[in-house]
């Protein structure tokens, strides 16, 4: 069981955070973690702590990524990184108008409840601003991961923000806050340019694990997702198709 000091859960975003971001991937062997994902994933699961997916990928609405891709995409992830406890994501285009695609608190919210916890008393990683605007929209905490495609305006806006996952899993497992801010490590890089994006939320790897469910799709148990999507491309574009 988790510490007092701990979170009930840690959610990851999935491009940019776990592993590189590849526009809109269909393909499984396209992907790779960035440095250190699975040691500071695992480090999390040893504390006890249920740790968690939740990604927009509106290259499905797009009709850029089919359900099964997603879910062979997804399920890679997991054959890489271990598996997670909940997958939530959000398969809708930016201007569809629903609640699950960050910066909305949808997907935060599904994760929460899939996992049978307060979503206040979670934590949310990302790389842009939308993974920590919907975390703090749902009530959870938010740690924000720069890299060079992170605007400088959402480091800034960040309330935590971590160099790299090690540091912002030190943050999470009991690092300490300045004055409510608090900033480790450096900032992930050169800031980009364009607008920061997130696709719509599902749940599991794709759906496959009993911890999926997607938004407006049939919910199942454990995780919570539907058919994990690939963000979009550039920040410009992709940061909205995210």
């Amino acid at each position: 069981m988790p510490s007092r000091r701990h979170p009930a859960a840690v959610l990851f975003d999935r491009d940019g955070t776990l592993i590189v971001d590849v526009p809109y991937n269909r393909d499984p062997g396209r992907v790779e973690p960035v440095p250190g994902a699975r040691s500071a994933v695992d480090r999390v699961r040893r504390a006890g702590v249920p740790v968690g997916v939740v990604t927009n990928q509106s290259g499905v609405a797009r009709g850029l990524i089919g359900a099964e891709e997603l879910r062979a995409v997804n399920a890679r992830v997991e054959e890489l990184l271990g598996p997670f406890d909940v997958w939530v994501v959000c398969p809708h285009g930016e201007n569809d108008g629903c609640g699950c695609r960050k910066p909305a608190p949808g997907l935060v919210l599904r994760a929460a409840a899939a996992l049978g916890v307060d979503a206040r008393d979670c934590v949310v990683i990302g790389d842009i601003g939308r993974d920590v605007e919907a975390a703090q929209a749902a009530g959870a905490r938010g740690v924000l991961v720069p890299t060079p495609r992170t605007l400088p305006g959402e480091i800034t806006a960040a309330t935590e923000v971590a160099g790299d996952l090690a540091a912002a899993v030190d943050l999470v497992l009991g690092g300490a806050t300045v004055n409510g801010t608090a900033r480790t490590g450096t900032a992930g890089g050169t800031p980009r340019t364009g607008t920061a994006g997130d696709p719509p939320p599902g749940t599991g790897p794709l759906g496959e694990t009993p911890r999926t469910a997607t938004v407006n799709r049939t919910a199942r148990t454990g995780t919570a997702g539907g058919p994990p999507q690939a963000r979009g491309g550039g920040r410009s574009d992709a940061g909205a198709l995210r």
